[in-house]
């Protein structure tokens, strides 16, 4: 098979990505052609202060890929726009983050990239900016693509549940959100029957357009505690998420729930389970990342493209102390190039 192209964006420039991108970069990648998006002088001042011996490779955008090896790392250039000093942050740098976004999402859709991946970015410093309404990669690459819908899973391939015997339950562990960055108040209004199907038909295409699984099986959490308790403790499960189950099932959709979420991430209620739908962002992801911090990723589904991101933040505080752990983002590229490789219209 072709190897994948892989555009990584290497987020706030303060923060701990440009490290991560020459770390990767000088471990190596098998399988995977990674070209970073971002600022080549940046990317090798942090080589330089971390000692490690990357070679940063300039390319434009229709130029070939060098052979790939361990240590060589091609870049799609995007300038600074002010010295990013290792966790400092500069409002100046909001619109070089969101270029580099720009850069990889053009060559995704000009076949240049099978898919990219990216580093964080600081939600705050870009709303500083005078972007208002910024409120993460998800929403911007949705906007980027032009697509009116898009979800946001994080997957580890950790089982949730240990005992003194070791590691037992589901081998994987992915999370999709029916809504994402909203204050938790707004949460319960932005559930509608439309929204709901609208992000399952897209879950359950994804799942199994990029991850291989023919009529995955999706359980889905109830919004309020016991899943409203017949009514008792809210009615949106009654009114809103039943109705579009039920809908959605006459289709073919395997859905379990809504299930209370207090008792769905047990062994029982995820046994033979694809993916698990959570109401709201802290419902779902704090469990998820209980399980796998490090070695999760997140996807964004329904987009034209592949786009996988690490699972962490910023960390301005460890930024250029050579303390920073790739392995979220050495599984953030290996998603994104197996997602790649099932779809053959994205391979080089």
């Amino acid at each position: 098979m072709p190897r994948p192209v892989l555009a990584l964006t290497s987020g706030e420039p303060a923060g701990i990505g440009p490290e991560l991108t020459v770390m990767l970069a000088a471990e190596g990648v098998a399988g995977v052609d990674l070209v970073a998006v971002g600022d080549p002088d940046l990317l090798a001042e942090r080589a330089e202060r971390l000692g490690l011996a990357v070679e940063i490779v300039p390319l434009a955008l229709d130029e070939p890929l060098p052979a790939p090896r361990p240590g060589r790392l091609p870049v799609w250039p995007v300038a600074l726009r002010a010295p990013a000093p290792p966790g400092l942050l500069q409002v100046a740098n909001a619109d070089y983050v969101l270029e580099t976004l720009d850069v990889a999402v053009r060559a995704c859709l000009a076949g240049r990239a099978a898919g990219m991946v990216t580093a964080p970015l600081h939600k705050g410093v870009i709303l500083e900016a005078g972007h208002a309404g910024f409120t993460g990669h998800t929403e911007y690459l949705r906007d980027a693509c032009g697509v009116e819908e898009v979800v946001m899973m994080l997957a580890t391939d950790r089982p949730l549940h240990a005992t003194r015997e070791g590691w037992r339950g589901p081998g994987a562990l992915r999370v999709a959100l029916a809504t994402t960055h909203l204050p938790l108040r707004e949460v319960a209004d932005a559930i509608s029957a439309e929204g709901l199907l609208r992000v399952l038909r897209i879950l359950d295409a994804d799942l199994q357009r990029w991850f291989g699984l023919l009529a995955p099986r999706i359980a889905v959490c109830g919004l309020n505690p016991h899943a409203g308790e017949g009514g008792h403790l809210g009615r949106e499960e009654l009114e809103v998420i039943e109705p579009a189950l039920a809908a959605l099932r006459a289709e073919g959709l395997r859905l379990d729930g809504p299930l209370p979420a207090d008792t769905l991430f047990t062994p029982r209620h995820l046994e033979g389970v694809d993916a698990v739908l959570a109401m709201y962002h802290d419902q779902g992801l704090p469990v998820l990342k209980y399980a796998g911090f490090g070695s999760a990723a997140n996807i964004t589904l329904g987009l034209p493209l592949v786009r996988t991101s690490v699972d962490h933040g910023t960390a301005l505080d460890l930024a250029g102390s050579g303390r920073a752990d790739p392995g979220s983002l050495r599984v953030a590229v290996a998603l994104a190039a197996e997602m790649a490789g099932r779809d053959p219209i994205k391979q080089r």
